[in-house]
């Protein structure tokens, strides 16, 4: 398959927004293009998209398919049609915070114009500035967390936190692409990440295509791994982080944080300052429930009985006290978490 270096995961191409399906890889590489934000809504839902940053964006371009296309004349009645997309698009994924930030985003950017053209535009221009600070954000975090990173040291990632959970280059496979840059050698174990396999999906076809070593492994071998002496560091993603330090990632990096702090391994998390939600607990965070057929069957067939219950969590929390630091575009933070996320906040 022949990709192009500077593939971006979402853009907006001439009035549309144009994403990979990532429900296709890596057997193939489709663009999908969109011209609602119900369409870029079923697409976040659905998994079009996933990864906290990149449905930001997408969100974003959501609205802004919304400012674009309604036929609303006055300032009360565009903002009315934003706010309903805004709804909806909101919707679609309720753990991941920059979903939130991203329409905020945008949002705030129309309610400072006077009249309704320049409120399209406004949204439009905020969406697309979003898109390139993603990818300068993911630089420098991968310059600030790849001095944690020794050459020759094996990194284990869980699920996807690359790319494709970007608009580009990635968080924690950020970090590790920037380890590689800065002349190190450098391996990767990543997770399956099952029901939706999207370490073996898209973690490893990522590293693949850049020709890092990686080796796959099923989730239930992350403490074989382990024992084995087989992982120096652990570097994973985030979909939200709190003000205390607890961070809500893919099913399963609980139990990554938890058998690395049993082996005595660093546990490191890549977000940018998006992710962070400085307003809530871990009271307030709904974990999102998905579909029981991800985890009954694989395409059509079945690999369960017909009619059991079934438990299918997308994310779950990491408490601080199994992480070793934060790595963010402005740094990378320590314990205890409360001061030094403050501290990158100013």
């Amino acid at each position: 398959m022949d990709i192009p270096q500077d593939l971006k995961t979402v853009e907006w191409r001439d009035g549309r927004v144009v994403m990979i399906d990532q429900t296709r890889l890596p057997g193939e590489l489709v663009f999908v293009e969109y011209e609602t934000y119900g369409q870029v809504a079923d697409a976040i839902r659905n998994l079009v998209i996933r990864g906290a940053p990149a449905i930001g964006v997408a969100g974003a371009f959501g609205l802004a398919l919304a400012a674009s296309r309604s036929t609303a004349g006055t300032v009360d009645s565009l903002m009315a049609d934003l706010c309903t997309a805004r709804d909806e698009l909101l919707g679609t994924r309720p753990t991941a915070v920059n979903l939130k930030w991203g329409l905020e985003r945008a949002l705030a950017a129309a309610e400072k114009c006077t009249d309704a053209d320049s409120m399209r535009r406004a949204v439009v221009d905020e969406s697309l500035a979003m898109a390139e600070e993603d990818v300068k954000t993911n630089k420098e975090m991968g310059k600030n967390g790849s001095g944690l990173i020794g050459d020759g040291e094996t990194v284990m990632t869980h699920c996807n936190a690359g790319a494709l959970a970007t608009v580009s280059y990635g968080t924690a496979l950020g970090v590790i692409r920037a380890t590689r840059e800065a002349g190190k050698n450098i391996r990767v174990i990543a997770t399956e990440t099952r029901p939706v396999q999207q370490g073996s999906r898209l973690t490893a076809f990522e590293l693949m295509h850049d020709g890092i070593d990686v080796r796959l492994i099923p989730d239930t071998a992350v403490g074989y791994s382990m024992a084995q002496g087989l992982v120096d560091k652990v570097v994973v993603g985030a979909d939200r982080i709190l003000g205390t330090g607890h961070v809500y990632n893919k099913i399963g990096t609980y139990q990554v944080a938890a058998m690395a702090a049993r082996h005595g391994i660093p546990f490191y998390v890549a977000a940018p300052l998006s992710t962070f939600d400085l307003d809530s607990g871990p009271e307030d965070v709904v974990i999102e429930q998905r579909k029981a057929a991800e985890v009954t069957g694989i395409g059509d067939s079945m690999t369960a009985p017909d009619g059991v219950g079934v438990i299918n969590p997308a994310f779950d929390v990491t408490p601080p006290e199994l992480i070793s630091g934060i790595i963010t575009e402005k740094g990378v933070a320590a314990p205890p978490f409360k001061e030094s996320i403050r501290a990158l906040f100013g």
